[in-house]
């Protein structure tokens, strides 16, 4: 059989009488293939993480982007901007997920796929403009990830703004889950007092944990406790990431993502998003990638990088897909994540884990579409 990509020419023809005819059924186009795979042969293309109102506009924003002669890394700036100021699904920007002492921190990342530069930010304090801030480390600087309160003097001294990260909200999802004794949290039980199961901290090991180390009865099986306890509130509405993938007509690959990260985490945790291989990535002529979900299970796989070597070795994005999310399955079965895989050819698919739920859509653009589409997978 054919590949989709060495196919005759006249093949490309269905797809695109396909979206013509989504784009005449409704204004918003939604779609399951079979196999699980999208092709639009025209380019630029946009990908972006979910497909609920904010994300599916912030595709739009990064399309409009392009439209107005803008560069790939352009689109993926104004893509994630937008849900930084719009705080989509509450997991992205300011006034979300507030950490164990009730503070909002962000983490961004952006990548060429071109010269492999690099620009990220981790535990970004007091500055709104996060995916911002990651595009002035990758252009003024030789570095590739600054963290905490001096990433947020990098960032003003780069004319950003300070601003409290803290909403009404936030302060009051931290005061109920103080009142709730901290739980849930991310501490492991079993080896520190007071038991994180049961009350706040702050915590000192116990004895016996101070000479734990290599202690496989503790480490262990605590950690795979945790994974599966974690899976009942890592959920979608308190662990998100916008990451999102611009081809540009020329072929150019961008890759970014911004969030703030997972609520309860402790102070001073950064996770998978600004990560490079982890929570996005991207190489021309290859592909790119954006993940989303439990970024500290996820950032130990590096799912990104390996949907893009695996592409670069002749799998189609949803078999490079499937590959980088089954390779975490196989340790952590009840983890929630998911990400979107992106080919130099157009086609785009996505795999996700059952820890989401039993599908997992994105939202794209691409060619001329005058609105995004929704892709759905089924979760493994």
């Amino acid at each position: 059989m054919l590949s989709p990509l060495s196919r005759p020419r006249r093949a490309s023809l269905v797809p695109l009488l396909v979206a013509l005819q989504w784009r005449l059924a409704s204004d918003v186009v939604s779609a399951v293939l079979p196999s699980g795979q999208h092709r639009d042969p025209e380019l630029p293309l946009v990908v972006v993480t979910w497909a609920t109102a904010g994300y599916e506009k912030a595709a739009d924003v990064a399309f409009d982007a392009l439209l107005d002669r803008g560069t790939p890394l352009d689109a993926v700036v104004a893509g994630c901007s937008f849900c930084e100021r719009e705080r989509c699904d509450g997991t992205v920007g300011y006034g979300g997920s507030p950490d164990e002492l009730g503070e909002t921190t962000l983490d961004a990342m952006v990548m060429d796929g071109g010269t492999m530069q690099v620009g990220a930010v981790g535990q970004l304090r007091g500055v709104r403009d996060a995916v911002r801030a990651a595009q002035f480390v990758m252009e003024h600087t030789e570095h590739t990830l600054l963290v905490g309160e001096s990433a947020s003097e990098f960032a003003v001294a780069m004319g950003l703004e300070r601003s409290d990260l803290t909403t009404p909200e936030s302060a009051q999802q931290h005061t109920e889950w103080v009142n709730n004794d901290c739980q849930p949290n991310f501490w492991v039980s079993g080896a520190l007092l007071p038991d994180p199961a049961r009350s706040c901290g702050p915590y000192r090991p116990t004895h016996a944990g101070t000479h734990a180390t290599g202690n496989s009865s503790v480490g262990h099986s605590g950690a795979h406790r945790s994974a599966r306890d974690r899976v009942k509130w890592v959920r979608t509405d308190n662990h998100d990431t916008i990451a999102a993938v611009v081809i540009g007509s020329d072929g150019s690959m961008v890759s970014g993502t911004s969030t703030n990260g997972a609520r309860n985490k402790l102070h001073g945790r950064v996770g998978d998003s600004p990560i490079p291989g982890a929570g996005s990535y991207v190489r021309a002529p290859d592909g790119g990638c954006g993940g989303t979900g439990d970024g500290d299970i996820m950032m130990r796989f590096l799912p990104c990088y390996q949907a893009v070597e695996s592409m670069s070795r002749g799998m189609s994005p949803r078999d490079a897909a499937i590959d980088a999310i089954g390779r975490i399955s196989r340790h952590y079965p009840d983890f929630g994540g998911a990400i979107v895989v992106v080919n130099g050819a157009g086609e785009h698919s996505a795999a996700c884990s059952r820890g989401l739920g039993s599908t997992w859509s994105y939202a794209y653009r691409s060619g001329t579409m005058d609105r995004h589409a929704v892709g759905t997978v089924d979760c493994l």
